[in-house]
């Protein structure tokens, strides 16, 4: 009974270390991807890497219409709330994208390839909506 108990602590590491183990992704070289697995697993790192892109034009996006709300907002609250019509529309887009992707899918629907199809639906719809963020903040020459 000693000897079990001692085991126990150890066990419950390695037990909880499977997870993290699981969770690894194998080594692709994307540049030369042929199996469907492969090329699920770089249609889901494109698309994350554009969520990346994303997240940080709506950051810029964000600070550009905060600022454009503090400077009017002396001329009254009528005129401020460019940042929460920001955030109105980058929840509806997400429904929007979330939606269309899912719909993207449905040409092969519970086969290997529909991962692929819903991640490069994804990573297309966020590249355009990390170009629409930015032209609000990026001057125009």
């Amino acid at each position: 009974m000693v000897r079990a108990a001692r085991l126990l602590p150890a066990a419950a590491v390695l037990l909880l270390s499977l997870p993290s183990l699981a969770q690894e992704e194998p080594e692709v070289d994307c540049g030369n991807a042929m199996a469907q697995i492969e090329l699920n697993i770089c249609a889901d790192r494109d698309y994350q890497a554009a969520d990346a892109e994303l997240n940080a034009a709506y950051g810029q996006a964000m600070a550009a219409a905060r600022e454009m709300d503090d400077s009017v907002r002396d001329m009254g609250e009528q005129y401020v709330g460019a940042a929460d019509a920001l955030t109105r529309a980058q929840r509806a887009w997400i429904g929007y994208r979330d939606g269309q992707c899912e719909l993207a899918g449905f040409e092969a629907r519970g086969g290997s390839m529909e991962p692929m199809l819903v991640s490069g639906c994804l990573a297309d719809l966020t590249r355009k909506r990390t170009a629409e963020l930015k032209a609000l903040f990026t001057e125009e020459d």
